[in-house]
């Protein structure tokens, strides 16, 4: 094949993953609530694991982890969202997410399922207050008559954060 033909293909294997990965979403749990974030940021879930603090960051970044060889940060979601702290057990996981060419692990209770949620199911946050947690949800979507609040994840990282992580990493 040609280089122009072969670069095709690869557009259209990528077009073809979203699609396939179009209105799915990774749901968790951070105690009563549900959380969504779609599935393209999510590289793997693992089990907590011993994490080494940082000194000098911002409190909801719990620390480093090896995964691997690499280095990857991780934030507590709930300590993000200013929830109750809760002691880690054999259900708590870290969703290791990709944004902006950043990797990052997120401390969430549990992971629930992966769950296809139609665009039509989907409404916008109400504007309540922008110094509240809903700065992070770009939507809320209904699955199986229950309330799942989507994150945006580039909203979770704000440039601070992501400058901090790649000194880090």
């Amino acid at each position: 094949m040609t280089k122009d033909i072969e670069d095709i293909v690869r557009m259209e294997d990528l077009e073809s993953e979203e699609d396939t990965q179009r209105g799915k979403f990774l749901i968790f749990s951070l105690g009563e609530g549900e959380y969504g974030i779609e599935i393209k940021y999510v590289i793997e879930i693992i089990r907590i694991q011993e994490i080494t603090p940082i000194p000098d960051t911002l409190e909801y970044i719990k620390g480093v982890i090896n995964l691997r060889g690499k280095i990857i940060p991780v934030m507590d979601v709930r300590h993000r969202f200013k929830k109750e702290e809760r002691v880690y057990d054999d259900r708590t996981c870290i969703v290791v997410i990709e944004v902006k060419e950043v990797f990052i692990g997120l401390i969430v209770d549990r992971v629930v399922e992966v769950a296809s949620i139609a665009d039509t199911d989907i409404a916008l946050p109400p504007k309540i207050n922008k110094n509240t947690e809903n700065k992070y949800i770009k939507g809320i979507g209904k699955s199986e008559e229950k309330i799942k609040l989507l994150l945006d994840c580039a909203k979770l990282l704000g440039d601070d954060e992501i400058n901090m992580i790649q000194e880090l990493t």
